[in-house]
């Protein structure tokens, strides 16, 4: 996800006891992977070491292993009798941020970034724990297989982060020379109370497009303007009018998100040049495909509205270019219930709330209906929830007495923040649970066992 936690649910209690915990030798090995993985983070496309920890733990714990699918993905299949086939998946890359937590594993790596240039980097968004639980997942159902019959797959997804790390592995044959799953379930760890988890009904995530839009000027003094054609000028009423996108024509009802991430234009100690173009960066945000349909349409036509208003060149016309989009996270209703239905019995219901819609997002869909386009599967289910991952500490001190849940998680270190420390034993602890309770729902459970 490129995730910042959505805000709490009015139903989220304070924070529940632990859950029961996971076999030690399953929990003390998923410990070790993950401190391993967070002391040494890696960025999107480049998870090399990341992507072979995971295989040696899952290869540790009986599955046929590959690696390399659609770049650094790792691939494990437990083929166990007759029965459906359940796919789990987490991710293997990092963020460009500088950890500030103190940890003793604090990651302290610093890595190329996409310019080259060395930027640090972080699991700040919680892929860590998540590589970590499904590893975890995989070992407790490897040891358990009395219990269940099927095929379990075991995908460690690279980049997610740049949300090309899905297509990518589909690309690469992932439902052609693997198991095709009935289900594929996911999780993402989020500023909740460690030992609950959070499902949402309807939109769990929403979909996202990020353009880059280039207005062509003239460049010149900076004394002399009128000879010059300043893009900047553009860019700024760009930026200006594209708030009225939401505010105009977008109804109450309707979440929208239109955000101008970046704005280059010129060099430092140019203030004396006046620029021959100015680059902007825009994301939308929306939870159904027409709206952010519509959201595209609208940035691309003031765009070019706001370009012939200026006394810019012509030709050139304004670039906009798609740099990366998403479809909303949608899971399947049914699938949403019977996981749902296993996290009660597993964790008790108090330890299960709703999620409120979050304006993150996800490349997760592509491996549904969503990427139909691409792997051609039609009816793949789709289940996903969020894992609180705030200790009991952590989280009674936030938003001080008496606060709600709300206040609570506004006042915690979000996703991507460089203070984003979920609780190590708590958050890996439910992870593993939740991930080997909802697969073996899943799966098939032979009738002497039930």
């Amino acid at each position: 996800m490129t995730p910042q936690a959505g805000p709490a649910p009015d139903a989220v209690a304070p924070p529940p006891p632990a859950p029961a915990p996971v076999p030690g030798d399953a929990l003390a090995r998923a410990a070790e992977l993950y401190v391993a993985v967070h002391r040494d983070p890696e960025l999107s496309g480049a998870e090399e070491r990341t992507a072979a920890r995971l295989a040696a733990a899952l290869g540790g714990a009986g599955l046929d292993v590959e690696r390399g699918v659609g770049g650094h993905g790792v691939v494990g299949v437990l083929r166990n009798g007759p029965g459906p086939v359940v796919m789990i998946r987490a991710e293997l890359d990092a963020l460009p941020v500088r950890e500030e937590t103190g940890l003793p594993y604090a990651s302290t790596v610093t890595a190329p970034g996409a310019d080259g240039t060395p930027v640090p980097v972080m699991h700040a968004c919680g892929h860590d724990a998540h590589l970590a639980a499904l590893s975890g997942a995989a070992a407790v159902l490897a040891g358990t297989a009395d219990t269940w019959c099927g095929t379990l797959v075991v995908v460690g997804q690279p980049a997610e982060e740049t949300l090309s790390g899905a297509a990518a592995m589909l690309a690469d044959g992932l439902y052609r020379r693997f198991p095709v799953p009935s289900h594929v379930l996911a999780q993402h760890v989020v500023p909740l109370p460690a030992g609950m988890v959070a499902h949402a009904e309807g939109p769990l995530l929403a979909g996202s497009a990020t353009l880059e839009v280039v207005l062509h000027g003239r460049g010149g003094h900076a004394g002399a303007p009128q000879l010059s054609a300043d893009p900047v000028i553009a860019a700024a009423a760009v930026v200006m009018r594209l708030q009225t996108v939401v505010s105009r024509e977008t109804g109450p009802g309707e979440p929208l998100v239109v955000t101008v991430g970046s704005i280059r234009a010129g060099t430092p100690g140019g203030s004396n040049v006046i620029a021959d173009r100015a680059t902007l960066e825009v994301t939308v945000r929306a939870f159904t495909d027409e709206s952010l349909e519509r959201a595209v349409a609208a940035v691309r036509r003031i765009v070019r509205a706001e370009a012939a208003a200026a006394p810019l060149p012509a030709p050139p016309e304004p670039d906009v270019r798609v740099l990366s989009r998403s479809r909303p996270t949608v899971p399947d209703p049914g699938a949403t219930a019977v996981v749902r239905r296993a996290h009660e019995a597993a964790f008790g219901p108090h330890r299960v709330t709703r999620w409120q819609p979050s304006m993150a997002t996800e490349d997760f869909p592509l491996y549904g209906d969503a990427g139909l386009d691409l792997h051609g599967v039609p009816g793949i289910r789709t289940g996903y929830w969020m894992l609180g991952g705030a200790g009991p500490r952590q989280w009674a001190a936030a938003g001080g007495p008496g606060a709600d849940a709300a206040a609570r998680m506004g006042v915690l270190p979000p996703n991507h923040s460089p203070l984003f420390a979920p609780h190590p034993r708590l958050t890996l602890e439910t992870g593993i649970a939740a991930m080997t309770a909802a697969a073996r729902a899943a799966l098939t459970v032979p009738a002497e066992v039930a």
